[in-house]
């Protein structure tokens, strides 16, 4: 509950009731959009982040009025929860998924609007060869739930062989193949048609390794011609988001996503708990009635010296 001094003045909080406010240093750096919470961890553990003039440690927690730099750099935390932007976009074949790229092939990066603050991070990856659904949010929170394995979060592709699968070939896939990285299997597949030695199926899995579909094609004897993503998570490719098209997401669908991976309530069920806690904007700018108004007793005295007369609660 908010304190206030005599005047009605809200007081500054309590050391206690800060540090229940506190949150990971380097999640609140992704939270603020610099970048994936993995990405925060090696950037603190490289000492490249320092907090109220001290080396950071990746153990550290941050609070309200703490000064926070990154490579030298002031960095504004939003302690106001606001709801992150994200937004959809058709990659196209022949764009990269990366910033830098020392050969100077097209980044999907360059078709996205700007960012006031933080940067737009990509919630997984796609192939240079490969199309498809693409998201990127300012919040690295998001991002890691959407793609840490430990989540599980569904990838569904269409993909187009040369061939066809038979019983098998399918059977191996959803019981698991060895690659070079580790077993890797599908979670469904079905065939979805196709003309003549090209065949199209859709398939669902569950982690984001490095041209998984494709190496999981060859090493069955089969190629791929064509892999599109149509579905990530709860969030699908829309028919009318053509290639190399993006689109916003509004803050109800955003609102949306964040319930789906657990992590906030929405708006407008954030305000109507703060509309019923009892603590008002009104009962914020009004000083609370004390003891000796209720009784009608004159104000005489030192302000303090009148509260301990009437023993009256600081609030």
């Amino acid at each position: 509950m908010p304190r206030y001094s005599y005047m009605g003045r809200p007081l500054k909080a309590r050391p206690e009731e800060l540090e229940e406010h506190s949150e990971k240093l380097h999640k609140a750096l992704a939270t603020a959009g610099i970048g994936s919470r993995r990405e925060m961890e090696q950037l603190i553990a490289d000492g490249r982040v320092s907090l109220n003039g001290q080396i950071a440690k990746v153990a550290d927690r941050v609070k309200p009025g703490d000064l926070v730099k990154v490579n030298g750099k002031v960095i504004r935390l939003g302690w106001k929860k606001q709801v992150p932007r994200v937004l959809i976009y058709h990659k196209q074949e022949g764009e990269i998924v990366s910033r830098d790229d020392p050969e100077g092939r097209p980044s999907v990066f360059d078709h996205l609007p700007s960012v006031r603050s933080g940067r737009w991070i990509s919630i997984g990856r796609l192939d240079f060869n490969t199309e498809g659904l693409l998201i990127f949010t300012t919040d690295g929170e998001l991002a890691n739930h959407l793609t840490h394995p430990r989540y599980e979060v569904e990838r569904e592709y269409a993909v187009r062989l040369i061939g066809a699968l038979d019983a098998a070939q399918m059977n191996s896939l959803l019981t698991g193949v060895e690659l070079d990285d580790g077993i890797a299997k599908v979670d469904k597949i079905v065939p979805a048609g196709g003309e003549g030695v090209n065949q199209w199926y859709h398939l669902i899995i569950k982690e984001g390794r490095n041209r998984e579909v494709r190496r999981l094609m060859e090493h069955l004897g089969l190629t791929v011609s064509r892999l599109i993503r149509v579905r990530f998570g709860p969030i699908a490719m829309p028919s009318r988001l053509k290639r190399g098209m993006k689109e916003e997401l509004p803050e109800e669908e955003v609102e949306a996503l964040l319930r789906w991976c657990g992590m906030a309530r929405s708006a407008a069920e954030q305000r109507k708990s703060e509309d019923s806690s009892g603590v008002s904007n009104a009962a914020v700018s009004k000083r609370p009635e004390s003891s000796a108004d209720k009784l009608g007793h004159p104000k005489t005295g030192h302000p303090y010296r009148r509260r301990l007369n009437n023993k009256g609660e600081r609030q």
